[in-house]
């Protein structure tokens, strides 16, 4: 086994949990999981610590908000709170409004199910990019973040690797190549080697301690 490999296998094995699983999703592609997903993806893709993301998504299903028809219906103070018993206060009211439009979109668009817009789709990742980020307050980022894990049900946009996973890869000493690192992960959940990636990126003990291990 080469070094990469070995880097790979040290961060998977120690840092291999996407965030959908740590924020309690059981993702499947079924219509609330997926919802849940789109959710954290908008929450995480703001300048705010993942901690903090994650709390808010956990926040959210929680109070209740677990579906796009409840957030459609919720008043907009009951997600504002909801989003502050999360510690997401810095961005509540703006994100609140957000997610009442973005559940109100998907309602009528798509009938509360991003199945319909997966296969509006047709396969096309470029196109599964562009119609996340007609969600309001889901820009590039989040579109990423949502299909970097969503990629284990949605087969289609695998392997998919944004930029902040790319970013982990170069910490590591990695090729930035999506295919390359993939095939360094064997048999690995691509969402899981993303997830790994990521987490490189935003924390150096992580990349400092998986390189250290790997020799």
């Amino acid at each position: 086994m080469d070094r990469p490999e070995r880097v790979v296998r040290k961060l998977v094995g120690a840092h291999g949990r996407t965030y959908a699983e740590e924020a309690g999703i059981a993702l499947k592609d079924t219509p609330q999981p997926l919802y849940r997903l789109l959710v954290l993806s908008h929450l995480l893709s703001a300048r705010i610590r993942g901690s903090i993301a994650l709390a808010t998504a956990r926040a959210l299903h929680e109070a209740g908000l677990r579906d796009p028809r409840r957030m459609g219906e919720a008043a907009w103070r009951e997600r504002v709170d909801a989003l502050g018993r999360g510690g997401y206060r810095r961005y509540d009211e703006r994100t609140a409004t957000q997610l009442g439009d973005a559940a109100e979109l998907l309602n009528e668009r798509w009938g509360g199910d991003l199945r319909r817009l997966r296969r509006e789709a047709d396969g096309k990742v470029s196109e599964l990019r562009s119609l996340l980020q007609e969600f309001p307050g889901m820009g590039p980022a989040g579109a990423g973040i949502f299909l970097r894990e969503a990629q284990g049900v949605w087969p289609e946009a695998a392997p998919f690797l944004d930029a902040k996973a790319l970013q982990g890869a170069e910490r590591l000493h990695l090729p930035r190549d999506p295919e390359r690192l993939t095939a360094l992960a064997g048999n690995t959940d691509p969402a899981v080697l993303a997830a790994a990636l990521v987490r490189a990126a935003v924390d150096k003990k992580v990349a400092q301690d998986t390189l250290t291990r790997a020799g």
